[in-house]
C-alpha cells in the first residue's frame, strides 16, 4: 500500500529554500521555473517567514492559510490588510490588525526594490 502524500502550506521563502537544496541539472522546467519566481518574489529569508507565520497564527488567532498569504505579501499598510481580511470575510479589531502589521515588520525583507 503506497502512501498518502501530505499536503503542506508553504510560503514563497519556504518554498524557494527547498527548491534551492536540489540537483538543479536534475530539476525538471517547472522546478526551474518554480525556482526562479520563488528567487525574485520572496520577501523575507525562510526562517523569518517560518517565524512571521508563527506569531501571526498564536498572537493574532490567523489561520495557516492566511498567516501564509500575509507572510507572501507582506503588508505595509492598514488598508493594504483590511483587502485581505476582507477577502477572508473575517472582522479582525483594528487592534489586531495593528498587531498583524507590527509581526510582519518585526522581520528584514529581502526585497529587492
Amino acid at each position: 500500500m503506497s502512501e498518502k502524500p501530505t499536503k503542506k502550506v508553504l510560503s514563497i521563502a519556504e518554498a524557494s529554500q527547498i527548491l534551492q537544496k536540489m540537483d538543479i541539472e536534475k530539476a525538471d522546467q517547472i522546478q526551474k521555473r518554480t525556482l526562479d519566481y520563488t528567487s525574485k518574489f520572496s520577501k523575507t529569508a525562510a526562517d523569518g517567514a517560518k517565524k512571521l507565520r508563527k506569531g501571526l497564527e498564536t498572537d493574532c488567532g490567523l489561520s495557516e492559510e492566511e498567516a501564509v498569504e500575509l507572510v507572501n505579501v507582506m503588508p505595509k499598510s492598514m488598508e493594504e490588510l483590511r483587502t485581505f481580511t476582507s477577502g477572508w470575510r473575517k472582522l479582525l479589531p483594528t487592534e489586531t490588525l495593528e498587531k498583524i502589521l507590527k509581526i510582519l515588520h518585526s522581520e528584514p525583507s529581502t526585497a529587492k526594490h
